[in-house]
């Protein structure tokens, strides 16, 4: 299996973990603990970390810290401390220009030796357009088309140059071949960009593509140009027919269906004991309280607070059309199935959804049984790892469950490859074809 671990809200997924934790409330906000990190889930052979990005904290606000630091800042630094794992950074299409995400990323690839991914996100948070100029938030549909322009200009701008344009013949003064060097010429409805990029094509052809939309729109989206789908599946059946259904929209664009990669979250609360893993879990959400985590849930499903009483089931029938949601669909349908397929109460909800993906509390052995069988059904082909609480989290995945999939057989020994794309076992680089026929919704 493929495991990639998220680094979330700075000190870690829960909304508790900042209170938890040993260590000061600012160590988001250092290069030492983003090092140890770094260093830590390479030794234990993960794939990939994976940065969140928050660009504002006004959701927040001074309640708890958030992922607000700059991805691109904290990737470089953590590739200047490790040599094999893939690191990951979010950044959005809505809030950036092409050239500019594709020259970092390509930077960042290079100066990583091919490690670097892309995790392209259309940001719907109405409260990030206020750093931005203010305005009209872009609807559903227009920030989806914005990205796919985006998406296409920038894989343009990363081929841009051919493999082997690179000549740094000292004897003939040939330093690039011209006719392998490209210009893009692209005009469309939201960009004008001339190209080439600066500097030659990275290490692995291209950074690695993530992407996380569930609705039809960004599944379809992902279908055409991700290699990898980070996604919220809390339900088995509802993982398997998510995996399933992009695997199927990939083959639409003539795309071969194991190029694309499903990496659901996974929350984790571990110990060495079933008790200790849950002692660990009750200290997490009585440091908080529920107040905030009832705040939280209202945001992801798009309820008024007061519309959700602890004690009472989960209001589902109150819930308008997704059309009309501004957050993400993804999550919001996930959290819903799993209230409704296991008719919680809003305070069971609250327990067991995970701060938004499926949770699991308990031994390594437990936490790999559950992995075993959703690999097994099919719901995955491996999973984003969000941890409760950082650094510790990241050590227990590291110094219990680890060793526990290498003795299952599930897990690799070592780092076989040099590049993320090659780690991932997604193929060569290459831009999504065009399709000939789009893809269901």
């Amino acid at each position: 299996m493929i495991l990639t671990a998220a680094l979330m809200h700075g000190l870690g997924m829960h909304t508790g973990a900042w209170l938890a934790r040993d260590g000061a409330a600012s160590d988001y906000l250092s290069a030492a603990m983003y090092k140890e990190i770094a260093r830590t889930a390479e030794s234990g052979g993960l794939h990939a970390l994976f940065l969140a990005e928050q660009m504002t904290n006004q959701e927040v606000g001074t309640e708890r810290p958030c992922g607000a630091l700059d991805t691109a800042t904290v990737l470089a630094l953590m590739a200047g401390v490790t040599e094999h794992i893939g690191l990951v950074g979010t950044a959005s299409t809505t809030y950036n220009q092409p050239y500019d995400l594709a020259r970092r990323f390509a930077t960042l690839d290079h100066l990583a030796g091919g490690r670097v991914g892309w995790n392209s996100i259309a940001t719907q948070n109405p409260t990030v357009v206020e750093q931005f100029g203010g305005g009209e938030s872009l609807d559903h549909e227009q920030r989806y088309a914005r990205a796919d322009e985006f998406i296409d200009v920038v894989l343009r701008l990363w081929d841009s140059w051919e493999e082997g344009a690179l000549v740094g013949d000292k004897e003939s003064g040939v330093f690039a071949r011209e006719d392998l060097v490209h210009e893009i010429d692209h005009a469309g409805p939201y960009f004008s960009v001339r190209g080439p990029l600066p500097f030659p094509r990275t290490p692995q052809g291209r950074p690695v593509i993530f992407q996380a939309g569930s609705s039809p729109r960004g599944r379809d989206q992902a279908a055409k140009y991700a290699d990898v789908v980070f996604t919220a599946q809390h339900v088995l059946q509802d993982a398997v027919d998510f995996r399933t259904d992009m695997r199927e929209r990939a083959a639409a664009y003539g795309r071969d269906p194991d190029s694309i990669k499903i990496l659901p979250g996974i929350s984790l609360v571990l110990g060495r004991t079933k008790d200790e893993a849950q002692r660990r879990k009750d200290h997490l959400d009585e440091v908080f309280g529920t107040g905030p985590n009832l705040r939280k849930l209202a945001k992801r499903v798009g309820l008024p607070v007061e519309a959700l009483v602890l004690d009472e089931k989960f209001p589902a029938h109150l819930l308008g059309p997704d059309e009309e949601f501004k957050g993400s669909i993804g999550f919001r349908r996930s959290i819903v199935n799993l209230a409704v397929t296991e008719g919680l109460t809003v305070r069971e909800l609250i327990a067991q959804y995970g701060g938004g993906h499926h949770q699991v509390v308990g031994t390594a052995q437990e936490v790999a049984d559950d992995m075993q069988e959703r690999l097994a059904a099919g719901a995955a082909d491996g999973f984003t790892l969000m941890v409760d609480m950082l650094p510790s989290g990241l050590h227990d995945v590291v110094g219990l469950l680890v060793p526990e999939l290498r003795r299952r057989g599930l897990f690799h020994e070592e780092y076989e490859h040099t590049t993320l794309r090659d780690s991932l076992g997604i193929g060569p680089a290459a831009p999504a074809p065009k399709p000939a026929a789009a893809a269901a919704v």
